[in-house]
């Protein structure tokens, strides 16, 4: 069954948080994760890695980049877990 955005939300949030120390309730859809949360690109990895073991969904490399705000990562999340 595909999750729900608040869900995914949820979950990221949770990652977030024990990755880079950033509140759950602060990691919003609308928040950049360079600019609004203040994440570097190690722990952007991280985060996609523990992204991947949580919502069982791969995200490439060259994906990565392309993932700049929360939502983007929901919405990757829920269009990766609904072709899974």
């Amino acid at each position: 069954m595909a999750m729900t955005e608040q869900e995914i939300l949820a979950g990221l949030g949770e990652i977030i948080d024990e990755v880079a120390g950033v509140p759950a309730d602060q990691v919003t859809p609308d928040k950049t994760f360079v600019d609004d949360l203040d994440i570097d690109s190690l722990s952007m990895v991280e985060i996609a890695v523990a992204a991947q073991d949580k919502f069982g969904v791969e995200i490439p490399d060259d994906q990565l980049k392309d993932l700049k705000t929360v939502q983007d990562v929901i919405d990757y999340v829920r269009r990766a877990g609904v072709s899974a």
